[in-house]
C-alpha cells in the first residue's frame, strides 16, 4: 500500500456499517439481497435495526427453475409471494417492489428516479447493492442497480440534486456493495447463516427447487463464502462488502485498494 493509501486508512476510516440504524437493500431481482446479503439483514433486524428491501426488477425472466408452462406474468406473482416469504422469515417488515422489467427492459433514468423516490422517503444511513465494479458481472440489472446505488449515495445528501431526480434529501453514510471481489468490511454473521439459507432456499422455490443441483451448488457457496469471510473477522461466519463513506465516494482513487 502507498504512503498516501496509508494516510487516507487513518484519515478517513471506513464506515463500520453495523453502527447506523437505518438500511435500505436494493434488490435488482426477488431473491438477489438474501444471496448476497440476507444474513446480515437478519442480523440488522434482530437488533432492532430499520431494514427496507427495495426490488427494483419484477424477475419475470427468472424461468429457468419455474414450473413448466409457467408464464411470466405469473411468475411476477410468484417471485413477489415468495419475496414476501423470504423477507419476514428474516425479520423485514417493510418490503417494497418497482414495477420495472427483468431484462433491462427499461429506460435506465427512470429506474434511478424511482429508486432516489424511496431514498428520500426512508432515509436510510446505509444502502446496500450488487457491486457493479466486478469485472465478471455481466447481467445489466445488476449492473445497473449498482451504478445507480453509486450515484445516489454521493448525491442524496444534496437537496439541489435530488429535487433534480424529484426526491428528497437522504443523510446516507455509507454505501455497501456485496456480490463484490473487493470486500474491505467484514460482518459477523455467526448465527445467522442458517437463516439466509432457509430464506433462499426455503421461500424461493421457484429459482430453486428442493433438491435441485443449482440451488445445492449456490447453498455450498453461501457456506463456503460465509467461512472465507469469517476467517477475515475471528468468526465461523460473516458477509463481507466494498464500503464506501462520503469522503472515499469521490476524488480519492486510493479508496479502490
Amino acid at each position: 500500500m502507498s504512503i498516501t493509501g496509508l494516510v487516507l486508512r487513518f484519515a478517513a476510516p471506513l464506515p463500520r456499517v453495523e453502527d447506523y440504524q437505518r438500511f435500505l437493500f436494493l434488490g435488482p431481482h426477488p431473491d438477489d439481497i438474501e444471496i448476497g446479503a440476507g444474513a446480515t439483514a437478519a442480523k440488522l433486524c434482530s437488533q432492532g435495526k430499520e431494514v427496507c428491501f427495495l426490488i427494483c426488477t419484477d424477475g419475470r425472466y427468472g424461468l429457468g427453475s419455474a414450473p413448466k408452462g409457467t408464464t411470466p406474468e405469473e411468475l411476477v406473482s410468484i417471485r413477489r409471494e415468495e419475496a414476501r416469504r423470504s423477507a419476514e422469515m428474516l425479520g423485514v417488515r417493510d418490503l417494497r417492489f418497482l414495477d420495472f422489467s427483468d431484462g433491462a427492459l427499461y429506460k435506465t433514468d427512470e429506474l434511478l428516479r424511482a429508486v432516489a423516490g424511496v431514498i428520500g422517503d426512508f432515509q436510510p444511513d446505509v444502502v446496500f447493492a450488487p457491486d457493479p465494479d466486478v469485472t465478471s458481472e455481466c447481467h445489466r440489472d445488476h449492473l445497473n442497480v449498482g451504478k445507480i446505488a453509486k450515484t445516489l449515495a454521493c448525491f442524496a445528501p444534496y437537496p439541489e440534486l435530488m429535487a433534480a431526480y424529484g426526491a428528497r434529501s437522504a443523510p446516507i453514510r455509507a454505501l455497501a456493495l456485496y456480490f463484490t471481489a473487493k470486500a474491505n468490511r467484514f460482518v459477523n454473521t455467526r448465527g445467522f447463516l442458517e437463516k439466509q439459507l432457509d430464506a433462499v432456499f426455503r421461500c424461493h422455490l421457484s429459482q430453486f427447487p428442493t433438491g435441485s443441483a443449482e440451488g445445492k451448488a449456490i447453498r455450498l457457496y453461501l457456506r463456503l463464502r460465509s467461512a472465507d469471510f469469517g476467517l477475515r473477522c475471528c468468526s465461523t461466519a460473516a458477509e463481507g462488502f466494498r464500503v464506501l463513506g462520503q469522503t472515499q465516494m469521490h476524488c480519492l482513487p486510493e479508496a479502490e485498494n
